[in-house]
């Protein structure tokens, strides 16, 4: 059994993986300092439906099954903060064993401001993603480097990286050629906001980290995630995950859904030619898993693009509106005035065979799959606030 640190473990895809490695038998430790709820309240996004705390989640897990995830609350953007996940200078504020857990073999870093929309709101909110953001991943570097080189680091990049280039995208790296000489590099990025802007300069430190002190680190260029339910969040209701489906933290897929629910029309940005690609959120606990299985080697930075198909969001609209009909909702969909700025009509051809490579049995979009969560979507629609869908964050 090995000690699994997991950052950023109160969040949409922080807790489903805590449960998840923890149920595999792991010594799981979670740290989080409530920054998405602080932020939701804030800017009062709405929720699917109420989340107990961090602390209050870990009892029930324990209490359902028997397992104990300790719960670390602190600032990570505070080095003596994460530090202390090394050093054992840390409090657990819930755990049954108080033992320090040492240090971890493997470490799951989610603990960024995650949201395209909230880096553009304003020039503050802008300043606390990079801040957050940065600091956080130098603070961790800079810990594996001064207690633990071996540890393997798996951190959840994005595809929004690369923008969308009129080439195909390799996974992480690209061999060029250039008068007569060739060398591999890192796949050219270009950010179309300041969250994406803050997770390019996450991969250059990281690629720093890994060159300099043989780091080992596997940084998943993950695509928009959807669903709700994993097998651990079935063990008792409390258990979900965070749901969003507002503009700000909500993923297009689960906010769709969410509007067709209620008779809200599924707002198309321009076009609605943008393609992307997309997983289930059991996809991304299996290629978790899978990384962790087969660490990256030592002064390795391995890279995967995380998904397992691509769609436009016509498409997305298309699909969703589909299974929304034959549930009885009346579904309309509505183009409206992209508050982007982006191409609504480009080239769009990732590779993403690594993962299966190493194992991935990947979960498509199906209509089965978009009925379930519909259904979950369905059963708490009382919850569900239309004064909140759309507020049209600018880019401009």
């Amino acid at each position: 059994m090995s000690h699994v640190l997991i950052l950023g473990g109160d969040g949409y895809l922080g807790w489903p993986s805590a449960m998840y490695f923890s149920n595999k038998g792991h010594e799981v430790t979670v740290v989080d300092n409530y920054f998405r709820r602080n932020a939701c309240k804030e800017l009062d996004t709405g929720m699917l439906y109420p989340v107990p705390t961090l602390i209050e989640r870990a009892k029930i897990w324990h209490e359902k099954t028997g397992k104990e995830i300790k719960v670390v609350i602190g600032d990570l953007a505070d080095a003596e903060v994460l530090r202390g996940l090394f050093n054992g200078n840390i409090e657990y504020r819930w755990c049954i064993n108080n033992k320090f857990s040492e240090i971890p073999e493997t470490i799951i870093h989610f603990a960024e401001q995650p949201s395209a929309p909230y880096s553009l709101i304003n020039y503050k909110k802008a300043d606390i993603t990079l801040a957050n953001n940065i600091r956080v991943t130098n603070n961790l570097m800079w810990a594996l480097r001064d207690y633990s080189r071996d540890t393997h680091m798996i951190k959840i990049g994005t595809m929004g990286e690369y923008g969308t280039p009129n080439i195909d995208i390799e996974e992480g790296w690209i061999e060029i050629e250039h008068k007569g000489r060739k060398d591999k590099f890192l796949y050219p990025r270009q950010a179309n906001s300041i969250y994406h802007t803050s997770k390019i300069m996450d991969t250059d430190l990281l690629w720093f980290g890994v060159r300099i002190w043989n780091l080992r680190v596997t940084d998943l260029m993950q695509g928009p995630v959807y669903g709700i339910e994993t097998e651990e969040t079935k063990i008792d209701e409390r258990l979900k995950t965070i749901f969003n489906y507002d503009e700000i933290f909500g993923t297009i897929i689960n906010r769709f859904i969410t509007q067709a629910v209620v008779g809200y029309p599924l707002t198309v940005y321009g076009q609605g030619g943008q393609t992307r690609g997309y997983l289930n959120i059991k996809d991304t606990l299996q290629c978790l898993n899978k990384s962790a299985l087969s660490p990256a080697k030592a002064g390795e930075l391995r890279i995967f693009n995380q998904i397992v198909e691509t769609f436009s969001v016509n498409q997305l609209a298309e699909k969703i509106s589909n299974v929304g009909i034959k549930r009885n909702h009346n579904v309309e969909i509505k183009h409206i005035q992209n508050p982007r700025k982006e191409s609504e009509d480009h080239y769009y051809n990732p590779v993403f065979q690594g993962l299966v490579d190493i194992g991935v049995k990947p979960h498509y979009l199906t209509d089965e799959i978009i009925n379930n969560i519909f259904k979950i979507v369905e059963y708490f629609k009382k919850n569900i606030r239309k004064d909140v869908m759309f507020r049209g964050i600018k880019w401009l």
